[in-house]
């Protein structure tokens, strides 16, 4: 199906450009979210006469977007998640609870705003994209931490898996003096089980 684009459209196109697109993408998101016509000749005439107006009103938003990257850009929300060991959660981070991440922290974000690839499944500090408007990004910072303890750990750049994989030193070898002394015999049902000395005479 060929639309008319009536804004910029991330890979697809700018606004008043004429592109071919799957009908179900057109009738699902373009069309009811009024980012572009269908393209016909009545169409055509429509975006011509409304062109400058569509251009101020994105110009405007973008002016909106851009104030609003300002605030937002670089900011860090925490997300707390239990995890395995190894650092694997026990389920995942999507798009939508970043979203509510955010908006618990005063910085309303709608789920489509969010980009990330796939759902976070792990542990740690990541870098998420969020588009503003077709031509603003900012970037956040999502910490994803088992406590507020460890994200305040993370955040500084600590590495919270590393330490717990510590092994802790060797407390048998540090406990072996105090509880054996060089010479003494085994205890026996609480009794020292210490030979006699050979020249010792026994009792009568």
């Amino acid at each position: 199906m060929d639309v008319i684009l009536l804004e910029r459209v991330e890979n697809l196109g700018q606004m008043g450009d004429v592109v071919k697109v799957k009908p179900g993408y057109a009738r699902n998101f373009l069309l009811p979210q009024k980012k572009a016509l269908r393209a016909n000749e009545a169409n055509k005439a429509v975006f011509e006469t409304q062109r400058a107006e569509l251009e101020a009103r994105n110009l405007e938003r973008k002016k909106e977007a851009e104030a609003a990257a300002e605030k937002i850009n670089g900011r860090a929300f925490v997300i707390i998640r239990q995890s395995s060991e190894a650092g694997v959660l026990y389920g995942s981070v999507s798009s939508r609870d970043i979203a509510e991440a955010a908006s618990s922290d005063g910085v309303h974000l709608e789920k489509a705003q969010v980009r990330i690839d796939k759902p976070l499944k792990a542990l740690g500090v990541f870098s998420v994209r969020i588009v503003l408007h077709p031509e603003v990004d900012a970037h956040v910072d999502v910490n994803i931490a088992r406590s507020e303890d460890e994200a305040e750990r993370q955040a500084r750049g600590e590495n919270v898996l590393a330490q717990a994989d510590e092994a802790p030193e060797d407390e048998d070898a540090d406990a072996a003096p105090e509880f054996f002394d060089e010479g003494a015999g085994v205890a026996v049902d609480g009794e020292e089980n210490a030979e006699p000395a050979e020249d010792e005479a026994p009792s009568a």
